[in-house]
């Protein structure tokens, strides 16, 4: 069983942060065509909202992976489920992820995206839990750092719920 514990971010935050975000990258990029990919499921309402937020020249990308199947915590394994369509040779590349927890899957993503030559490449987040990294890895454009405690919400789910609440809550997990 669970239940929400509390909002730990709620919606008129997160709004005007990913607007802050859209506005930052928008300069970064002036000028620039970007790729977005987008990480499948998780990632896909704060991507939504960002992209609305670019003054840009945008292509739209979606991967999905996965290191955690039905758990809370990390199988440390890596699998990609679904890839991009198009080559990224020579383009500048934004992952858009929701959460950056360990790191682990992120570091690993970026290193395989580096093998196909773009231009440059960074990522965007959400969220960033650095209490729980196991390696060394950070994003370039970060929402909100957050504390050690089970999120859920704005595309964070836990066992396929939850992913629709329009704030970011922690999630009390129980024993029954």
């Amino acid at each position: 069983m669970e239940k929400i514990k509390k909002i730990l971010i709620p919606e008129a935050d997160i709004k005007a942060r990913v607007r802050e975000l859209g506005a930052e990258i928008s300069r970064d990029y002036a000028g620039k065509a970007v790729t977005l990919i987008c990480i499948l499921n998780g990632a896909s309402v704060f991507f939504a909202d960002l992209v609305r937020e670019l003054d840009l020249d945008v292509r739209f990308e979606f991967m999905s992976v996965s290191s955690y199947g039905s758990g809370t915590v990390t199988s440390g394994e890596v699998k990609i489920l679904k890839d991009v369509n198009y080559p990224i040779e020579g383009k500048n590349v934004i992952i858009v992820e929701d959460i950056i927890d360990s790191g682990c899957t992120l570091s690993y993503l970026k290193r395989l995206l580096e093998q196909r030559n773009p231009a440059s490449i960074r990522v965007c987040t959400i969220l960033d839990k650095p209490s729980r990294r196991k390696v060394d890895f950070k994003g370039e454009y970060v929402g909100f750092e957050i504390p050690d405690e089970f999120v859920i919400g704005y595309g964070l789910d836990y066992d396929g719920k939850y992913r629709n609440l329009k704030d970011v809550c922690v999630l009390e997990l129980t024993e029954d």
